[in-house]
């Protein structure tokens, strides 16, 4: 980002990723019933992600849900607890279908994307370049995104990261949305942090980043 001051100085800005509860959108990909046998850590990756969509409601940051080909794959797992949200059906990969664009205008045209589900290198990596495309900042939740390999899972977060998405985890989301004490929710943000988030498998990528 550019900044003009006067006539011909200019400063520049770097986008650092900090997550604005003002400017966020928690996008929930198709955690869904029939993938819950095939999912590399299907448990702990909803787990994880409906830590974040507690603390969405907390925080008054919305939620788009999207379930692919429900018909076939079936409703969302009860355990994340999305049962009040309506869930956008789809057939295609990415996320960013006419219903949910037409949510997120509707929503005054937020620029931060807070993402879970999966799977990583299929819905996830589609919505995300369509978001970047978009112009927003993505934020991939990495142990709340999954695939059934996990090979596949982690080419996934490193090809992503190459395209310019912040991989960060479900404690840091909601550190870094309340930043401190002073916070008038963090009592409640927390009491979500009261267990460290379960090992997702993530270390083996460690090296990577």
């Amino acid at each position: 980002m550019l900044f003009f001051l006067g006539f011909d100085v200019i400063v520049a800005v770097a986008n650092i990723g900090r997550l604005s509860t003002k400017d966020a959108v928690l996008f929930l990909c198709d955690m869904q019933e029939k993938f819950r046998p095939n999912i590399f850590q299907f448990n702990n990756i909803v787990s994880n992600a409906a830590r974040l969509l507690q603390a969405s409601r907390i925080l008054g940051i919305p939620t788009i849900l999207t379930e692919q080909y429900p018909k076939g794959l079936g409703p969302t797992v009860p355990e994340l607890g999305a049962g009040d949200l309506t869930a956008h059906a789809k057939t295609s990969f990415t996320m960013i279908i006419e219903e949910v664009e037409k949510e997120l205008q509707a929503l005054g045209s937020p620029k931060q994307a807070i993402l879970c589900g999966i799977e990583a290198h299929a819905c996830i990596a589609c919505t995300t370049y369509d978001l970047l495309e978009k112009g927003f900042e993505v934020h991939i939740v990495a142990d709340a995104v999954s695939s059934r390999s996990q090979t596949d899972r982690l080419f996934a977060l490193s090809r992503l990261k190459q395209s310019g998405a912040y991989l960060t985890t479900t404690e840091a989301v909601l550190l870094q949305l309340v930043e401190g004490a002073k916070h008038p929710n963090f009592k409640e943000i927390q009491k979500l942090l009261t267990h460290p988030s379960p090992d997702t498998g993530l270390l083996a990528f460690f090296s990577a980043l």
